[in-house]
Order: C-alpha cells, then structure tokens, then sequence
C-alpha cells in the first residue's frame, strides 16, 4: 500500500508555491516559514566544519553556505547554526574560504584539532560537518573510485575526541568512504566510543514528484531505480534514493547477499532470465519530466547493478541509460496492479534548496544528538557502491555475506511540494 505523507508541511502545493512566486516573495524562505517559526527558541550552537576544499557550488558552499547565510544564502532564515571555525585540506585558486571567514568572522584552522578546540584545551563545538567531496586526490586506477579522505578526517576528529575525553555529533557527507573496509571503520568507531553519527545524500530529503511515501511494513516483490552521471558519484545518489524507499519493507532492512552488474550484451541475456524488470525501470524513468527522459530504450553505454537482497527482495539501479537524466524510483508492491513511482526532483542551480532540506536534518541531528535518519542506511549503500563498482571493474558479480546491516527505519519529512526555479544556473 502507498500512502501520501500526513506530514503538516506537506500540504503546500505546487500552486500556492506559484503564488509565492508571482507575489514577489522568496519561496527558499516561504517554504519553510512554519518549520522556521517552531526552531526560532532554540539556541544557535557553535560548529565546526572539516572540508577537502571550499569554492563555489562545492559540497563545502552549499552545506557551509546555508549555516552562514541562511538556507537561500542570501541573508534569510537559515538553521540555528553558527560555523565558528574551518579546516580545509586543500586551498585551490578559487578557494572562497578565506573570504568567507572575514566575511562572517570564523577561524581558519591549520589542523583538525584545533578546528575541534579552537585553542581552548577541550572541545569547543557543538557538532562538526565532514565534507570529503570534491579536491585533487586521484582515482582509484582498477575502479574508477575517487579515494576522499573521509576516514582521515572521520579519524583525526574521532582522535581529537579521545585526546579530550569528550565527544560531539559528527555529519560525514554522502558515504562514509570510497572503500567498504574505511566505511566500516569509521561506522565501528563511532559505535565504540558512541559518537552520534549522521551520514547520507541530499535525495531522500529531496522534493518527490508524486509526493510518494511507502507505508512503513509494504510488501515490496521488487524494486527499481535509475541515475545519471559519474558511476560512483551519483551512482550514489541514486542508491540512497533507492535505499531510503525499500529499507521500508516488511521486516524492515536486513542487508544484501549479492550484487551483479550487467553491460552490453549481457543487459538483454539478464533480461530475459529474470534478473531485472523493464516494466520498473520504465515506470520510474517516466516520472521523470519529458524533457530530461529522451528515449525509451537503455543505450549502448547502459550499466545496471542487479542487487538481491537477504530476503529475496530483487532491485535494479540503471546508470549511464538514455531512459532519464534524473534520480528516479519504482516499486512493484504486493496488491496494486500499477508500480508506485516517483522523480526526486532536485534545484539544479544556486542555491541547490534540496541542500537546505538536509542541513535541517543537520540541524535537528546537533540538537538532540540523534540522527534524523539510520546511519546503518549509508552505511549499507556504503558497500553495495564498493561492491558494485568492483563487481564493474572484474566484469563479474560477487557474493556480499559482509553486508549483513540490519536496521529499522523511521519517518523523517522530504521536501514539501516542488523545487522552486534557482536563483542562479550553473
């Protein structure tokens, strides 16, 4: 069964948006004038952020950027957040850190532990932001892989932590690490000296169009979803985008038992054995609006991650398609004659507002000390990425008896009604 979300917030609509729009008035801070009105009491917590590199529409700005100019970053109502001090491991000719700091007054710090301590001799933040996106740090020659040095920082905060017998909430964008072995790591530590920990992608929080939320306990007979761009990068959003529906079903998540990819010829073989559904992939690329879906077939370059489930439940993720150029999903349930699908619609342009959606749930996350979401979902889609792109680079599927994560999820709320147009293109 489908249900639409009974979320209060989500009772804006497309046209009332629309109004907004025509009235002259900012939907980045409209959107969300009721949330912004229950946080106003709370106090505003000092933070700190450790990032690769800090330049415009990075990881760094876009998250960082709403922390220090509100979540339309141009002086409107943002989290109740105030970045007091930033690591950042590169500085590139268009860093913007260094003018970000006299702008707003934080401190540049040399080293991870003085950005925890800010010379005090004990930890003088309320929660620290990894940001292990983008920089000059290689490729993994077998796998294509991008090695962000997320374990580094995730330890030289966890070190910084032990050193001062104290700890904070940490947030470590996207996934905990390119690699199963660091992510896992990370994951342990964090478990032992009870870190709270919050991980993930901006999509699951993105706007969905069908606004569509599967009741939690469905019985889902099988899944589907497709991505766009960099294998890895994206490939990750797509997989959160998948994970953040099926982890949904009967019995709650219990981890994956095997991962095949699939190319070229072997796409069609696949097929015709059973391993994936054309009919899903169909019904989640055309959600997707006409102009960013421009064919119906997969195309010559086509890779689809076959993933089956410890429970038997079979899914597909389809990346480099010619089917949509979007973060797509469907799912075949038990009962209903039509698959239950949606598009997670993001901004694509300054200020990137499904950006704002997750630094809420940062915000939420260094309040109360939990995070919104299970960590154990990216800790998942953490090794089934590795796992899938290692299958891709052997030419073969692999058994995945050490992705055995099992967890419970919870309702936490997704952008309500539909992206506004960006203030700036990219």
């Amino acid at each position: 069964m489908t249900r639409l979300p009974r979320r209060a917030f989500l009772q804006t609509s497309v046209a009332a948006g629309a109004s907004l729009l025509t009235a002259g008035v900012s939907p980045y801070t409209s959107l969300r004038a009721a949330e912004i009105a229950a946080d106003d009491q709370r106090e505003v917590l000092p933070v700190a952020a450790v990032t690769t590199e800090y330049r415009i529409n990075s990881h760094a700005d876009v998250i960082l950027g709403k922390i220090l100019e509100g979540f339309d970053q141009l002086g409107g109502p943002g989290p109740k957040l105030k970045l007091v001090s930033l690591y950042t491991d590169q500085v590139p000719t268009n860093d913007i850190s260094r003018e970000k700091a006299k702008q707003h007054g934080f401190a540049i710090s040399k080293t991870i532990e003085d950005a925890l301590t800010l010379g005090t001799g004990k930890i003088a933040v309320a929660g620290v932001l990894s940001i292990g996106e983008h920089g000059k740090y290689g490729v993994v020659e077998k796998t294509g892989q991008f090695p962000y040095p997320r374990r580094r920082f995730f330890d030289g905060i966890a070190d910084t932590f032990e050193k001062y017998g104290e700890v904070r909430p940490v947030f470590n964008d996207k996934h905990l690490s390119w690699n199963w072995k660091d992510g896992k790591h990370m994951y342990d530590r964090a478990q032992a000296m009870k870190i709270p920990l919050m991980a993930g992608s901006s999509v699951p929080v993105a706007w969905r169009v069908p606004p569509l939320e599967l009741e939690r306990g469905c019985q889902i007979e099988e899944a589907a979803a497709v991505g766009y761009g960099h294998t890895e990068s994206y490939g990750f959003h797509a997989l959160e985008g998948l994970q953040c529906m099926v982890e949904r079903r009967r019995g709650g998540e219990v981890g994956v038992e095997r991962i095949d990819v699939y190319t070229g010829d072997d796409i069609a073989k696949a097929e015709k054995e059973g391993h994936w559904s054309r009919e899903l992939l169909m019904a989640a690329a055309q959600t997707a609006p006409e102009n960013r879906r421009p064919r119906t077939e997969l195309g010559p370059k086509s890779v689809l991650w076959a993933i089956r489930y410890r429970d038997g439940l079979k899914a597909t993720l389809a990346m480099h398609t010619l089917l949509a150029y979007e973060f797509t999903f469907a799912a075949r349930l038990a009962g209903q004659s039509k698959p239950a699908a949606t598009w997670y619609q993001l901004q694509e342009g300054k200020p990137y507002y499904h950006f704002s959606y997750l630094v809420r749930a940062i915000d939420h996350f260094f309040h109360t000390g939990k995070s919104p979401y299970p960590v154990e979902r990216t800790l998942l889609t953490t090794g089934i990425l590795d796992a899938a792109m290692n299958a891709l680079a052997e030419g073969k599927g692999r058994d995945t008896p050490h992705l055995a994560v099992r967890y419970e999820p919870v309702d936490w709320p997704f952008a309500p009604g539909v992206a506004p147009e960006p203030r700036e293109n990219p």
